[in-house]
Order: structure tokens, then sequence, then C-alpha cells
């Protein structure tokens, strides 16, 4: 579709299809992040319980890098989004480069600081002794892939802000197949072990770049052109960073304080372990899978809420949420069921240690049951996001992985022992939850209002 057709469609289009049909590429995407994962979870699985265990601890760093790229890739999203709505065109180009050259040279620098401070930062993600020499291979491999990363995540979000969801999803498909079959060729047929999965990994994810970055320079995408980072009275730079700060804050406060939880969450299972870090490390990646999924529909709807709150159509703007929410609690019930008849089957299937699939098993079923109210927080933040209510989205984006997830877990594991380490996401998910509702209820009253 042309950007005029995507303006008609969004604005306009049936809800029905408008958000299926941002939604399934969408969703497509975001699991095929989460194969990444899966398949480096997978293959370090067949090594030992310390490499899989690793894998877990250097998750958080990978927190951090899609953070980066998504507070870029979601700030000036956003913004490109309500401007295309509000046929704005120019301020669109400027936005869509400036986001894509910052997000290119903030990964960068992840990776050059990552690499001074590779043990430090590999002790501080909540490494054992036996874990860290794992933990520096693989860290260490992953951090070379940043800038890649974080720029293909900024352009992923910038093409499916514009309507254009299907250009995005084959990029990152690319690298996904891509990954499947470089991961196991570094690892056994180059006998690289944990290092070449992070080198087959980042491999990955260079080619995936290349892809995005071409098809964002053709077609019906906005070019990304350094010279087109022309700032006028229109659109001045301080004006772009206030938006990139509104849109973008709270995918890097919800990415961010993800990458803290996840850290914290090391260290207390690791007073139980390397088989809890390890059993946990699993639970976090198939969740992320599924989690992944109601993220996928909710960021489907992102474009759908930026046109029409930039064409000021609030009615359809309300009816689109509801509808995305349905959709949501619906499909994430569908996956929940068969994964909690089969929790110890599907722990089994990633790492064959009995010790492994007990914590494994009880923290995932926790998790399975709580994850239809994250429905609520998911498209409400989303909605908040994206009309640039900075404040209210922020606060919702650290509700679930740091107001309420960082004091609970270091207060659950005191008093339930390793219990605590497994319910402490899903007691965070039933408040964020609690939270969530009211803030869309007021939301949705000050529209009608407007």
């Amino acid at each position: 579709m042309k950007k005029q057709d995507n303006y008609t469609f969004l604005t306009s289009g049936p809800i029905k299809k408008v958000i299926p049909t941002m939604a399934v590429p969408t969703i497509i995407s975001m699991l095929v992040t989460s194969i990444y994962n899966i398949v480096d979870t997978y293959f370090v699985g067949l090594l030992n319980t310390q490499a899989t265990a690793a894998v877990g601890v250097v998750f958080p760093v990978m927190a951090i890098i899609q953070a980066v790229g998504f507070y870029f890739g979601s700030g000036s999203g956003t913004f490109i989004s309500r401007t295309l709505g509000a046929r704005d065109v120019h301020s669109a180009r400027v936005m869509a480069s400036t986001g894509f050259f910052s997000a290119l040279f903030f990964g960068a620098l992840i990776t050059v600081l990552g690499l001074l401070f590779l043990k430090p930062l590999s002790l501080a993600l909540g490494s054992t002794p036996t874990i860290l020499p794992y933990t520096e291979r693989y860290l260490g491999g992953i951090l070379l892939g940043a800038p890649f990363l974080t720029a293909s995540m900024t352009l992923n979000n910038q093409m499916r802000f514009q309507g254009n969801a299907n250009q995005a999803m084959y990029g990152m498909m690319t690298g996904a197949a891509l990954n499947v079959v470089l991961v196991p060729f570094f690892m056994f047929v180059l006998n690289m072990g944990i290092l070449g999965t992070a080198i087959g990994t980042v491999s990955s994810q260079i080619v995936a770049f290349v892809v995005l970055l071409v098809m964002a320079s053709r077609g019906d995408n906005i070019a990304i052109r350094w010279g087109d980072m022309k700032f006028d009275e229109r659109c001045t730079k301080r004006r772009i960073a206030n938006e990139m700060f509104r849109g973008g804050t709270p995918s890097l406060t919800r990415q961010g304080l993800a990458s803290v939880a996840t850290m914290m969450l090391n260290v207390a299972a690791g007073a139980f372990g390397d088989a809890a870090i390890a059993g946990m490390s699993i639970v976090m990646r198939i969740i992320n899978f599924v989690f992944s999924t109601m993220l996928g529909i909710g960021q489907g709807y992102q474009p759908f809420c930026g046109f029409n709150y930039g064409a000021k159509n609030f009615s359809r703007l309300r009816k689109g949420y509801i509808f995305s929410l349905k959709l949501c609690v619906a499909i994430i019930v569908i996956l929940g069921i068969p994964s909690f008849i089969f929790a110890e089957e599907i722990i089994y299937f990633l790492r064959h240690d009995a010790a492994v699939v007990e914590v494994g098993a009880t923290a995932f079923r926790w998790q399975l049951v709580s994850l239809p109210l994250c429905a609520f927080v998911v498209m409400t933040n989303m909605t908040l996001q994206t009309s640039g209510r900075a404040f209210s989205a922020n606060f919702l984006s650290a509700a679930r992985n740091g107001i309420y997830f960082i004091p609970l877990i270091l207060l659950l594991p005191r008093f339930l022992g390793i219990l605590g380490v497994e319910i402490c996401q899903a007691v965070a998910d039933v408040l964020s939850c609690a939270t969530a509702v009211p803030l869309a209820w007021y939301y949705f009253r000050s529209l009608k209002n407007s």
C-alpha cells in the first residue's frame, strides 16, 4: 500500500480487518526475534547446564540492546505515524533518519563499553564461578552485533508504524532463518562451542540489518538518508528530541527494567544453584516467545492507534483498543492451555536435567496463569505510548518489571525459598493489571472531553 492508501486503510477500513492485517506480520516478527533466543537455548542445552545458564545470564544485555533499538524505533515510529496521520510527511522524514543514525551510534557505544568491561559486567549479571567462562565467551560475541541489532529494531519499528509491517517481517524472518543454520554450524561443525552460538547469532543479525536497510529505502517506506536530517522552524532539533523521548522512553523503561529484573532474578535463583538459574533462564525464553504474540498484536495495533489519534478519530481508536484486547486474551489462552499441560515436557526438551525441569515447570505454570492479565497492561501501554502520554506510559511500563517485580524478588525468596523466585513474575503481573485498568479508563474518558 502507498502512504495515502495506508492512511485510508488505517483511518476508515474495517477494524476487524485492519488490526489483524497489521498484527499478523508483526506477531511473526516478534516470534522470529524470540526464535533467536529459543534456538540459542536449545543448541547450548546440548553442551551442559552451565552453558545454558550462561545464555540466561547474558539475556539482560540482549534486552538492553533491544531496549535501545526500541527507544529509537518506537520514539521515531510513534511520531511518524501521528505526523503521517496529520499529513505532515516532511517531519516524518526528518524523524526517520534521525532515529536510525542515533540507534546505530548508541549500538556501537554499547559494543565498545561492553567489551572494555567484559568480566565485571559478566559478574554483575549474576555469573557464578562455574558459569563465568561461558558467559564471557558468549557475551563477548553478542556485543559485536549491538549496532546492527539496535539499527534493525529501529528500522523494523519505523516500517511497522508506517503501516508496512509485511516488509518489516521479511527482514526479521531472513535473519531468524539464517540463525537456525549458522548457530549449529559454528557450534558443532567448526567446534566453537558457546562462542559459535554468539557468532552465528550476530552473523544472522547483520544479514537482517542489511535486508531491512535495503527495504527501508525502497517502495512505500520513508527512505533513510543522512541529508534528510534537515532541521528547520517546523521540525527543530528540540522538537525531534522531545518527541523521541515521549514515544521512546516507555519502550526503554519496559525493556530496560526487564533487563534489571532478569539480572535480579538470576542472582536470586543463583542462591539455589546453577540448575535454578538454568530453569528460570529457559522459562524466560519460552514466556518471551508466548508474550511475543501479545506484543505483536499490541504493536500491530500501534499504527492504527497513531494514525487515528493524529486524525482525531477517537471513537474508532476506542473500538480498536477493545478489539485488540479481546484478540490478545483469546490467543494467549489458546496458547497457554497446552503449554500448561505439557510444561515438564517443554522444559525437558530444552534441557535434559531433572533439577532444571523441576524449577522450570513450576515457574512456567505460574506465569502462564497470569499471562492473560498482561493483555490489559500491554494494550493500555501501547495506547498511551503511541498517543504521546509519556508519564502514564512510562509509569505503566515500569510497573511489571520494576515497581512491583523488584521489591517482590527481594522479599519473596526470603520467605518462600525457591517458590518465591518461581511465583514472583506472576504476582507482579496481577498487580500490573490492577494498575492498567484505571489508567485505560481515565485515558478514554479524557478523549471524550477533547
